[in-house]
């Protein structure tokens, strides 16, 4: 049995281009496209003109249309305008009428003087002598008035001035002590709450010098131990090595 011939004949793709013939093409060709109509220069220029009026027109849309907002603005500021006066001029009411009933508050002091003056004149139609003792009483009353404001104002001064001076007194005296506790921190107020306290304080320190004390004597004894027990150990040792020397 032979092997299958796989060899394909070479065809020449010109060739069969050649052989096939022209294609027909579903879309325009590059003639086409070269050879289609164009504008003269005359519609060119009518054309740049129409664009140009339709940027005017739109110009004169965009001012009408500021105009309108003009107007809007114009009509919200006059509301606006109109709102603060209207604030205004109720100040100036709620004002008036305050002033007014302060000129109301100070005539009645005045109307009541002027009841006091007629009774006064219908008093001074009365025999001499009362008039006198009521005028004395009226006096003797204004002097004790007068008086008792001023004593009470002296009073607060003096309590005022008598407080600072004690105030300042306090501060140096904390200041003084705080100095001589930084200078001499061993010395101590004399107060009997200081001097409970430095007892206390020494009591505790004769305490812990004792503990120290005993401590100390309690290591030295053990010491003396150790050295004892040692020398004691070394003459053992020599003892046994002179027995064994002699056996």
């Amino acid at each position: 049995m032979g092997k299958r011939d796989n060899r394909v004949a070479y065809m020449n793709p010109i060739a069969m281009a050649r052989w096939r013939g022209p294609t027909q093409s579903a879309g325009p060709t590059i003639q086409d496209y070269l050879n289609r109509p164009r504008p003269t220069w005359e519609e060119v220029k009518k054309q740049l003109e129409n664009k140009k009026k339709g940027s005017k027109a739109l110009a004169e849309f965009e001012e009408k249309m500021n105009e309108s907002w003009k107007k809007e603005l114009e009509k919200s500021r006059e509301k606006l305008l109109s709102g603060s006066e209207s604030s205004t001029k109720k100040r100036e009411k709620k004002k008036k009428k305050k002033k007014k009933s302060c000129q109301l508050s100070s005539s009645s002091p005045s109307a009541d003087s002027s009841s006091s003056s007629s009774d006064s004149e219908n008093e001074e139609k009365k025999p001499g002598k009362k008039r006198k003792k009521k005028k004395n009483r009226s006096h003797k009353s204004s002097e004790c008035s007068t008086s008792a404001p001023e004593s009470e104002s002296k009073e607060s001064v003096k309590k005022k001035k008598k407080s600072k001076v004690e105030i300042r007194k306090e501060k140096c005296i904390r200041s003084l002590s705080k100095k001589r506790k930084k200078t001499y921190p061993e010395d101590k107020p004399s107060s009997p709450e200081s001097s409970s306290e430095s007892d206390h304080e020494e009591e505790v320190q004769a305490k812990k010098k004792r503990k120290c004390e005993e401590k100390e004597k309690a290591m030295e004894k053990v010491k003396k131990k150790k050295k004892q027990h040692k020398k004691h150990s070394k003459k053992k040792k020599k003892k046994s090595g002179s027995s064994h020397k002699s056996g």
